[in-house]
């Protein structure tokens, strides 16, 4: 949930170049942040701590996910998408 208003701050800034840019940065930018942190998380528990035990579809699995993750992802990724399409529709 807190995520939500830096993505749309996000888009808003970008917003005079185009609203859809903005919300493919906010996109990438919080897919990316998860990435990693789901990374992290199956390194720890499922890899001995060690990256180079992890392989390189990793961050990809679905253990290394959580309904937090997943949500910290979706929940700003929905709400970029829905001001940019409302801005296709004016």
């Amino acid at each position: 949930m807190k995520h939500i208003l830096p993505a749309l701050l996000a888009q808003l800034l970008l917003s005079p170049f185009n609203w859809w840019l903005g919300a493919l940065f906010a996109i990438g930018y919080y897919l990316g942040r998860e990435m990693a942190q789901a990374e992290y998380r199956v390194i720890l528990y499922f890899y001995d701590g060690k990256r180079v035990n992890m392989p390189w579809y990793g961050g990809f699995e679905r253990r290394a996910w959580n309904t937090k993750s997943i949500l910290d992802w979706a929940l700003p990724t929905l709400a970029v998408l829905m001001v940019a399409l409302a801005s296709s529709l004016v």
